[in-house]
């Protein structure tokens, strides 16, 4: 892959750096430079951006795979420690609990020090919880392996705000979405290897000996994996690239540290209209997704007894359908940048799936099943990069860790509450009307996405610094060429 260089020179500027400061207070952002005040910054695209996406693309893998990891055999982790489903349950609902007080004090540790300070941590504690994992495969030791869940829950909280920081700062403005998308490629493939591979490694057999020595191959696996792409963070993820991919990076990188309050910047977000709509309706359709995610078991096994393995493969098609969902609406996004109108289709289109897959859930045949709930994992995972990126342009020049966190953690609560629900609505009235409760909510999200006054402050940045720059290399053109483009490969 080539790398673009795009070096800038230009007379410096010679007015007060006070004075400046001040004249670029009393603008917003993206206007300071369209008003000429300073020249376009240089830029560049570097290679390794690729590899610092698919390093993190991996650890988030590793850890949202364990998310579902006990869930998808919920039966059998019941049988195997001797605790009641709902425990089991909370499994995957405490990824959801931990991220709600943690959020704000990783998005502080993201802002204050950066991409590579938080990679370390995420990838240091999903490695300990793994080991502790392994450590706990005995029928008397669901302490240990809740303990181990924990620690894994705890790195998630430093991986799930990342893609959308991880692609602006290293990717450009026609790419940025792309990048976004490839960033949550990686937590859904994880969750997608979570639905497929425990069934197959455990399989529900009777004799509690050979039960555990399964258990302990898929811990150890786990183990493995999640060790070695601690080491390869170590060594190769970098914190940000030399030079900014773009001008509205660069706008965000002048901003000196001491000027930056996180308290302030929380308070600017929760006064934004448009951004506090998208966190309401991001997080009743990723809190429906975590529902049925955590409860499929329940709900297949509900109406097919036996079929473990299918159930996880019903998942896998969910999550599969999804991660091309997300890749096409990514790319779509960089090419169209019609951000609220693909969101509300999309929003519509998830709300159609659950529909159709709670009706057609009791019809007896399976492959049906599959059907319609790839369909709905095509447009209710496929709307995960739509948020953060939707989110990003409503906010900029925030920080991108910063709105995705606010996102996520309004995801974890409505998925602890639609869980907790519709499980209870389950076990009382039966799975259709555990997913007709869910309709419910998805129907008052696309409404409220509707509602949403799309300002696309980013790509307005963008578009503002590449017309100054343009004139400014007109007008210096007259006389003597003063910019100069270089593409090296």
């Amino acid at each position: 892959m080539g790398d673009m260089n795009i070096k800038v020179d230009g007379e410096p500027s010679k007015e007060d750096p006070e004075e400046h400061r001040v004249r670029l207070e009393a603008l917003p952002g993206d206007q300071a430079r369209a008003d000429g005040l300073e020249a376009p910054a240089p830029t560049r695209l570097y290679g390794r951006r690729w590899m610092i996406v698919l390093l993190f693309s991996s650890y988030s893998l590793c850890n949202s795979y364990q998310w579902i990891q006990y869930g998808i055999i919920n039966n059998i982790f019941t049988r195997f420690y001797g605790v009641d489903a709902f425990t089991i349950d909370w499994m995957s609902m405490i990824y959801m609990l931990t991220y709600i007080p943690f959020i704000f004090p990783v998005t502080w540790l993201l802002d204050r020090k950066g991409l590579r300070v938080v990679a370390l941590v995420a990838t240091a504690l999903n490695c300990a919880g793994t080991w502790v994992k392994v450590a706990s495969v005995r029928p008397d030791l669901f302490p240990v392996t809740f303990l181990g869940q924990f620690c894994c829950s705890l790195a998630q909280v430093f991986i799930l705000g990342m893609p959308s920081r991880i692609a602006s700062v290293w990717f450009g403005s026609e790419e940025v979405s792309t990048a976004c998308s490839i960033g949550v490629f990686g937590n859904q493939l994880g969750i997608a290897i979570g639905f497929l591979v425990p069934p197959i490694l455990v399989p529900n057999v009777d004799d509690m000996d050979e039960l555990a020595h399964h258990i302990s191959i898929m811990f150890y696996i786990t183990a493995g994996v999640a060790t070695f792409l601690f080491i390869l963070v170590v060594f190769v993820f970098q914190e940000r690239p030399k030079l900014p991919p773009t001008q509205a990076q660069a706008t965000a990188r002048s901003i000196p540290p001491e000027q930056y309050s996180y308290t302030a910047s929380i308070l600017r977000l929760l006064r934004n209209k448009p951004f506090i709509l998208l966190i309401i309706t991001y997080g009743l359709n990723v809190g429906c997704f975590y529902a049925v995610g955590t409860l499929l078991n329940r709900m297949i096994i509900d109406h097919y007894p036996g079929e473990e393995v299918n159930a996880g493969r019903i998942g896998l098609t969910i999550v599969i359908a999804g991660m091309v969902g997300s890749l096409i609406c990514g790319v779509w996004l960089d090419r169209t940048k019609t951000y609220k109108q693909t969101t509300l289709a999309v929003y519509f289109m998830s709300l159609v799936g659950m529909a159709v897959f709670a009706a057609t859930l009791s019809l007896g045949h399976l492959w049906v099943v599959f059907i319609t709930a790839g369909a709905l994992g095509f447009f209710m995972t496929g709307y995960l990069p739509l948020g953060f990126e939707f989110a990003v342009e409503l906010t900029y020049p925030e920080s991108e860790g910063t709105s995705s966190g606010l996102l996520n953690c309004s995801a974890q609560v409505f998925g602890i509450i639609f869980t907790i629900c519709q499980g209870k609505i389950i076990d009382k009235f039966g799975t259709l009307a555990g997913n007709i409760f869910l309709c419910v909510f998805l129907l008052i999200g696309t409404v409220m996405t509707g509602f949403i006054k799309s300002e696309l402050r980013r790509q307005n940045a963008n578009q503002q610094a590449q017309a100054a720059e343009a004139s400014d290399g007109h007008s210096e053109s007259l006389d003597a060429p003063s910019v100069v483009k270089e593409v090296r490969f």
